[in-house]
């Protein structure tokens, strides 16, 4: 009977694990009632087999009789989806969320146990078992994250009761944002004060009358509430341009001062002063040391004098390099060494300025004037001051100037404590001897160790053949042996290109205007121009920098000479086939013609008779320009004739063309008003 059992168990599907010991016979009953098999499902309940040893002989000993009594399908099956909702049911009723904590009323739910239910059976042979005590379930979170297991009893009415302020339906205290927010609003509770701003109407509590200064300290501040909610609301719609950033600092500066005016408003000067400084608009007294007499001498109240400090790098002096352009409406250009009244900062000083232009390989190229309409780079002498700064230069300050105009402007590149600007230097030699590829080079140094100085440097000639020094030559002083790339001639001239560097003058010299009687008289350093004008002399000439007229030498080169045994291989075309010169007379020139008397009057009538035609035909000549000119004066004055004609013409024709436009434009114009009538 227990092998028939244990088949039948097998059909019904279930799977028994048992513990290493087999099924057998009736011997084994009582290790079946050990076996035991606990699945965990996902709703955390737990199965296990019913190892009551009553209820397993019954069933084994009623097996026939149940056999009998099945129709078809196994007990076990019946009724299996109440089985699921019940279980579902169960489950929900079982979660807990922070909704029924706080809304509803906490529920501690017993399982019942199996005196309560009967007991679900699987097969017949398995049951399931249900929790006796009180089960408490909490919201699950995370598991892996905790390092324990929350012991708040959150069925507990105390503890739900703690946080239920935190939550939209708790009750808030005074110092809630509710209660805020009925202060602000101004609504209070339902008998509270309250204004209709439409009527105008005032209610008051019936709880109690408020005293005359409380209302009108609460009518203040709703006041300042009010505009400064107005003041929102402009700053956020009104401005629809919007506001710009210099609009923004403005309105932060005028707060500033207004929050300082209301802070030092009960304060006195003295303390005010030592507080915030001195405000502006405020006389002081200044005591300037080491101040020359003259400024004292020649002070003049009507004259304004600005007072500024320099930063303590700003007091020595040195090289700066400027950015400069010549001013568009400046007539002149300005000159390399030529005196400049720079104005930086709160310095003015004149100063004699080098210009100069930075090449691709960062050379600085010293040149010899401004140039028109593009910026150049000016070396000068005088403070320093930071890069950045912007400067002026002028020409002159005085006030005898008829047509000033500012001279130049810019901003300051670096400070440096040196300048180096070169120019180009062009050194020019002849060759005295030529070897081939090699020469020898005069005339371009003076001595032995300046071409030592100089050797291994790149030079060419006129013509374009490019060479290279070598060592120098004992004689004569300053020679020196040059290889080029193809042969040259005696006539050529050589040249080397070299840069030498330009030394910036130290001038600097602060414009003491303020020290004169007259202000406006202070002049300084001249330029050579105006020297030489007030002086009536005039610039020094150099001969070799006048034009002269150039004179050049017919050439004469040596005839072409091939030799016979070329000439023999040259097809005829390309042989030479130059004659030699006649050494002695022709028949021709030898004898002598002697005519005839009558031929003689023959020759004398022929000569006379070309001598009349030629004269006729130079009269008819000159009669025919005249006729010529003539005709071409008559067609000038028809041609003016006709173009003048021409242009009333037209000038009539476009004005009937303007005055078609005009009616068209005025019947289109009618149209539409009636249109939109």
């Amino acid at each position: 009977e227990v092998e028939e059992s244990g088949d039948e168990v097998e059909e019904s599907g279930d799977e028994v694990e048992e513990s290493g010991d087999e099924v057998e016979g009736s011997e084994d009953e009582e290790m079946l009632s050990d076996i035991e098999e606990v699945q965990t499902g996902d709703e955390g309940e737990e199965v296990q087999t019913w190892d009551e040893d009553a209820s397993i002989r019954s069933d084994v000993e009623s097996e026939p009789e149940r056999s009998e009594e099945r129709s078809g399908q196994l007990r076990w099956k019946e009724g299996l989806e109440q089985k699921a909702r019940k279980s579902f049911e169960l489950r929900k009723s079982d979660s807990v969320t922070l909704r029924r904590l706080i809304y509803e009323e906490p529920v501690s739910r017993e399982m019942q146990g199996e005196d309560d239910a009967p007991l679900d059976e699987f097969g017949g042979l398995f049951t399931t078992a249900r929790k006796k005590k009180s089960v408490v379930v909490l919201h699950e979170d995370d598991r892996s994250l905790m390092s324990q297991l929350v012991t708040q009893d959150w069925t507990n009415p105390s503890a739900a009761a703690a946080i239920k302020r935190l939550f939209v339906t708790g009750e808030w205290e005074e110092g809630d944002a509710q209660h805020l927010l009925a202060e602000d609003e101004g609504t209070g509770d339902e008998e509270g004060d309250f204004e209709d701003l439409e009527t105008g109407e005032k209610h008051v509590s019936k709880k109690g009358e408020r005293t005359g200064e409380e209302e009108q300290v609460s009518e203040r501040e709703r006041l300042e509430k009010k505009k400064e909610l107005k003041t929102h609301f402009d700053v956020a719609y009104d401005d629809e341009a919007g506001t710009s950033y210099l609009d923004e600092l403005k309105q932060a500066v005028s707060a500033q001062a207004e929050l300082n005016r209301k802070e030092f408003e009960g304060l006195d000067d003295e303390s005010r002063v030592l507080l915030e400084g001195l405000r502006p608009g405020t006389y002081v007294r200044m005591e300037i040391k080491g101040v020359p007499c003259e400024f004292v001498t020649h002070f003049n109240p009507a004259y304004l004098v600005l007072v500024g400090s320099v930063l303590p790098g700003e007091d020595r002096l040195g090289f700066m390099k400027l950015r400069l352009k010549k001013h568009r409406w400046y007539k002149k250009i300005l000159k390399t060494n030529d005196p400049l009244i720079l104005s930086v900062g709160w310095r003015r000083f004149q100063t004699m300025p080098a210009y100069c232009i930075e090449d691709h390989n960062g050379r600085q190229r010293m040149i010899k004037y401004t140039p028109q309409h593009m910026h150049c780079i000016a070396c000068c002498y005088g403070p320093l001051v930071a890069p950045g700064i912007g400067f002026l230069g002028m020409q002159s300050v005085s006030g005898a100037t008829p047509d000033f105009r500012i001279a130049a402007s810019g901003c300051v590149l670096e400070m440096d404590k040196s300048s180096k600007i070169v120019k180009k230097l062009k050194l020019i030699g002849t060759p005295s001897k030529i070897f081939k590829n090699t020469a020898f080079i005069k005339g371009m140094f003076s001595s032995a160790l300046e071409c030592a100085k100089f050797e291994g440097a790149a030079i060419r000639t006129v013509s374009g053949i490019r060479g290279q020094m070598k060592k120098a030559l004992r004689s004569p002083p300053g020679a020196f042996r040059a290889m080029f790339e193809d042969r040259i001639l005696m006539s050529d001239v050589v040249f080397l290109r070299t840069w030498y560097p330009v030394t910036v003058a130290k001038f600097h010299n602060p414009v003491t205007s303020l020290l004169l009687s007259e202000k406006t008289q202070w002049t300084g350093m001249k330029t050579v121009g105006q020297l030489r004008h007030e002086t009536g002399t005039k610039p020094p000439v150099n001969k070799d920098s006048l034009y002269k007229p150039v004179e050049r030498e017919t050439r004469h080169f040596n005839p072409l000479h091939i030799p016979a045994s070329l000439q023999k291989q040259l097809p005829f075309k390309s042989k030479p086939k130059q004659k030699k010169k006649q050494t002695t007379k022709t028949l021709l020139a030898k004898r002598a013609v002697v005519l005839e008397p009558h031929e003689k009057q023959v020759v004398t009538l022929l000569q006379q008779l070309t001598t009349l035609q030629k004269d006729k035909a130079q009269k008819r000549r000159a009669k025919l320009q005249g006729r010529h000119k003539a005709y071409l004066a008559e067609k000038t004055k028809q041609d003016d004739k006709r173009v003048k004609k021409t242009r009333e013409l037209k000038r009539e024709f476009y004005r009937g063309l303007g005055k078609l436009a005009k009616k068209k434009d005025a019947a289109s114009a009618r149209k539409a008003r009636k249109t939109l009538d």
